[in-house]
Formats: structure tokens, C-alpha cells, sequence
């Protein structure tokens, strides 16, 4: 078991989440997705989301990643992941664009990297299912792909990618996409893709095999233009190589730290503004609670849902002014997660049952 007091510092210090709303134009896409869930309950929805909207299974094909793969800004050119130089030095290996057609296996071409290596699946993959979707596979330089291999990601800084000893670092414009490309692929694939099996970091402060590296990526390197175009040109499977699934963790990062906790990242849904005056009068009581019913302090209506540590939703009950009690009668002794939701906002606090 992970270690509970050090989730609850690390998952849930803040007494509130902001709301996650999907925007107008992803509410049918994540209609099937209960976002007033946190932690692994949450988790599981947004895997059968992402499964069940895989609908096109790709081939390890050029074609794809050179649809998939083009700059924003220039149709005649791919992004080279782990790259950062715009192709004015003498060493191709860095450049961050190529010529769309200059793909095979000879220096100074681009090809495919598997963003979560084949080899450090369990098992391995080959060149389909997870070693064909198109979600992790990225064009990238034939040398530095081939000096990348399958080192484990690393903590690094600065903007060129390389070796950080025997691990590797994606460089400072690539970490956020690899920690997102990874978060799918364990919702995607399960335990065939552990995030644990292709980072250096820990996991203790999760309630899975998530890594704390990957989360602090997430949060520190946004949501660049190309992975939106990738993620929207996947949903669309009038696409030619669409598979019909989007990556929730580019559509909003923030995702990440709802369901694993880690640094505050960005929510790029944030539309609901939670009153710092309503917080201050929403209490639970008494905590810890020795009997069979804590009460809740609030000024309206609530929907009251309790969790366990691991995201388990445990009870759902309504709240208001005028029938303020929760009973807990087959609530076991522990430590749980009481969420409170308004139409306004939405707030989390611990409760001890003793």
C-alpha cells in the first residue's frame, strides 16, 4: 500500500478543485466522463473513454505520422521531436523541422520514435496495437532517435535533449508532451505501459505506478500549439489516420493533478471561479468524528460525495441549510475525502472517522 499520509499531502493539499467543464466543443466527446470524480475512479472513466473512441487501429505506417506530424505553421515541413535548432548549424541532429518527405533511415533523415519504447513494454510491443498508435509516435531525427533508444526518461534542463547518464532528457520543449504521451498510454494500455517502467522517479506519493517526474513535466511545460493539432486531428476519423481517440491530459493538463495529485498544472478549462468568502463558510463537524454522523456547515444546497484514499467512491448524499447531516454508519475507521459540489464551485476536505 502506498503511504497514506504522504498522498494526502501531495494529493489534496488545497481545500478545493477547481471545476472540470469541458468546453462547449468536447462535452459530446466526454459525455460518457463523470468529472465530479477524482483520483483512480477518475481514472478508469477517462480509460474507457479513450478505449472505446479508439475506434481506427493505425498500421505502422509512414502515411500517419506524416499527416499527423506537421508544423502548425508550415505544411512542408515535420516537428522533430527532441529537437531545437531551426537548421542554421552544421549538425542536422538537433533541427527541429524536415522536409515532409525526407523520411527513411540514413543520416540527416527523420523516422519514427515510440515516445514510450517498444522494448519496455510488458510485454514488449511490436508494430501494432500500442506500437502503432499514433497518440506516442513521433517523427524524429534517425541519429538522435537511434542515441535515444530506450533510456529511461530523466530529470534535465535546458532546451537540447540528450543523455543524462544512462537515462535520457527530452529537453525543456518536449518534457510536457512526452509526460502527457506517457499518461495516455497507461490509460490506453494498463500495465503494459507502466509510467514506472520508463521514468526514474517516485511513485510513493500516487495512488498507482504514475511517477512524480512525469507530473512535475506536466505542469511545466504547457500545451503547445502541435499537440493540439495532433490531439484534433486524431478525434476526427474523417482523417484518413485518425483513430478516433483524443488525449485527455492535452485537452486539459490539469487532469493529472486530479487524478494523481503533483504540482498544480494547468487548467485549461478553468471557467468556474471558486468565492474565497463561500470556501471560508463550508466546514465539516465534528472531525475526527466518533459517532455515525458528521455534519456539514453551508449556506446551500450540495452534492456530498465520499471517497476513499485510492478514488473509490464510497457515498453520494445532498446537503442544505436545512438538512445539514451525513450519515456514516458503515464507514469504516480511516481517512477518507469528503467532495462538496455547488453549481459554483467545487471543494474537497478530509475526513477522520474514529
Amino acid at each position: 500500500m502506498k503511504h497514506i499520509y504522504l498522498l494526502i499531502s501531495l494529493f489534496f493539499t488545497s481545500l478545493a478543485f477547481a471545476q472540470l467543464t469541458p468546453p462547449p466543443e468536447l462535452q459530446a466527446y466526454y459525455s460518457d466522463v463523470d468529472f465530479s470524480q477524482t483520483g483512480i475512479t477518475l481514472k478508469n472513466d477517462l480509460s474507457v473513454n479513450i478505449i472505446s473512441n479508439h475506434t481506427n487501429i493505425l498500421a505502422y505506417a509512414w502515411d500517419a505520422t506524416q499527416a499527423t506530424d506537421l508544423n502548425p505553421g508550415g505544411s512542408s515541413n515535420v516537428l522533430l521531436i527532441y529537437g531545437w535548432e531551426n537548421g542554421t548549424d552544421m549538425d542536422c541532429t538537433n533541427d527541429l523541422l524536415r522536409d515532409v518527405n525526407s523520411n527513411g533511415g540514413s543520416n540527416c533523415q527523420w523516422n519514427r520514435e515510440h515516445v514510450y519504447p517498444k522494448s519496455l513494454g510488458t510485454p514488449a510491443f511490436t508494430n501494432s496495437g500500442p506500437g502503432a498508435d499514433g497518440h506516442h509516435i513521433r517523427s524524429s531525427d534517425v541519429q538522435r532517435n537511434g542515441n535515444r533508444a530506450n533510456r529511461l526518461y530523466a530529470t534535465g534542463s535546458g532546451i537540447a535533449s540528450g543523455p543524462v547518464g544512462s537515462d535520457w532528457y527530452p529537453g525543456d520543449e518536449w518534457r510536457g508532451d512526452v509526460a502527457r504521451v506517457i499518461m495516455y498510454m497507461y490509460l490506453r494500455y494498463g500495465t503494459q505501459c507502466l509510467p514506472s517502467n520508463v521514468g526514474v522517479g517516485s511513485s510513493a506519493g500516487t495512488p498507482d505506478e504514475m511517477i512524480d517526474l512525469f507530473l512535475q513535466w506536466n505542469a511545466d511545460d504547457p500545451v503547445s500549439e502541435y499537440e493540439d493539432f495532433r490531439n484534433t486531428y486524431h478525434a476526427n476519423t474523417s482523417n484518413s489516420f485518425a483513430q478516433g481517440n483524443r488525449n485527455p491530459f492535452i485537452d486539459n493538463p490539469y487532469i493529472a493533478t486530479v487524478i494523481w495529485g503533483g504540482p498544480m498544472a494547468d487548467n485549461r478549462w478553468d471557467t468556474l471561479s471558486i468565492e474565497s468568502n463561500d470556501l471560508d463558510t463550508i466546514n465539516i463537524y465534528p472531525n475526527p468524528v466518533r459517532s455515525e454522523v458528521f455534519y456539514v456547515n453551508t449556506t446551500k444546497a450540495l452534492e456530498v460525495k465520499i471517497y476513499d484514499l485510492l478514488g473509490k467512491l464510497i457515498k453520494s448524499d445532498v446537503v442544505s441549510p436545512a438538512d445539514d447531516d451525513i450519515e456514516i454508519a458503515d464507514l469504516k475507521s480511516g481517512i477518507y475525502l469528503v467532495r462538496m459540489r455547488s453549481n459554483k464551485q467545487t471543494i474537497t476536505k478530509k475526513l477522520i472517522r474514529q
